[in-house]
């Protein structure tokens, strides 16, 4: 297993780590057997981190790896997340405190590694979509997040990178948090490159170098497309987090996608994870997996690398007539 230095840490952490959410299912259901499995297969791999949140299964997911955790002698570094509701918002480093307390309990755990912010980020308050304001200003969550890094709950912080692209940029360039979960695929590579006019879909403006500029560690998440270009088996959990796009187009790309590019680079999960990895600014892709092919899979992309040149070079010719759909 590779490893990459994780932002401007002290941390090496493994190119892919174990997202444990709603995607792949596994870790939200009831297969305890399966999930203990590819737990130990996870660390038995390299894989030295485990990504979860109480909104993956309303606590399923940390409840599962809490015993998991508690039994292995391996000392994976653990991250989750805490979402804020609009009547958390009078008081947010309290909320940030007793979710993370909460998810703590479940996972059996005194702290995390990491602890992130689960909502949006955006121009005014929706939901659960937070202003930059709410995220940087007095009270907010950089305050709340510190709190728990002084009370030794968690020694990182970061942010979900989804909302508008704006407000996100800003709170990125303030420095304040050590890591971002950024949004980045072949269908929406904008994060890591400028687009050309004719593609269609949300304009991350090149988040991934502005991270980088900051010294922010990024967290590559959705490199399937929720499954769109892993395969063309639809499980139900699919679902659309960026603007600009919708299902079906997604599903049109992806066959245009491997049109282009073939099986050469492996099955179309594992040409997916080599692309992600193809960016020397990322610390490491997220990759939920609902087995133990899969997470296979997943660990022998790693062994074979980032794409070609040539493969890159395909998918640009794609990106300018935004997948032939003109």
């Amino acid at each position: 297993m590779k490893h990459r230095r994780f932002g401007q840490t002290d941390k090496e952490v493994s190119e892919i780590i174990l997202g444990a959410g709603n995607i792949s299912g596994l870790f939200t259901g009831d297969d305890a057997k399966t999930q203990r499995r590819l737990f130990e297969r996870t660390l038995e791999s390299g894989i030295n981190w485990i990504d979860t949140a109480f909104r993956y299964g309303n606590g399923k997911s940390e409840d599962a790896l809490g015993p998991l955790l508690q039994a292995t002698d391996h000392t994976p570094t653990v991250s989750t997340k805490v979402g804020l509701d609009p009547e958390d918002l009078d008081d947010i480093p309290a909320a940030i405190e007793k979710g993370l307390r909460a998810s703590l309990s479940r996972l059996r755990r005194d702290s995390v590694d990491l602890l992130q912010l689960h909502n949006r980020i955006g121009s005014k308050v929706d939901g659960r979509l937070l202003t930059v304001d709410h995220v940087l200003g007095p009270g907010g969550v950089a305050e709340g997040m510190n709190r728990v890094k002084e009370l030794g709950l968690t020694e990182l912080s970061g942010i979900t990178a989804l909302g508008e692209t704006g407000p996100i940029h800003e709170v990125i360039d303030s420095g304040v948090f050590d890591s971002a979960q950024i949004y980045y695929n072949m269908l929406n590579p904008s994060a890591g490159q400028d687009m050309p006019p004719a593609w269609t879909g949300q304009n991350f403006s090149k988040l991934i170098d502005a991270c980088a500029a900051n010294g922010t560690a990024i967290i590559v998440i959705r490199s399937f497309a929720a499954g769109v270009l892993a395969t063309e088996k639809r499980h139900g959990r699919e679902s659309i987090i960026t603007s600009g796009t919708d299902l079906e187009s997604e599903i049109l790309k992806a066959q245009a996608v491997f049109r282009k590019l073939g099986n050469e680079h492996g099955t179309r999960a594992q040409t997916a994870l080599r692309f992600a990895l193809s960016n020397p600014k990322i610390s490491c892709v997220d990759v939920g997996v609902a087995n133990l092919d899969q997470l296979e899979q997943a660990v022998e992309a790693v062994a074979r690398g980032p794409l070609p040149t040539s493969a890159l070079d395909q998918l640009q010719e794609l990106y300018e007539t935004n997948f032939d759909f003109d």
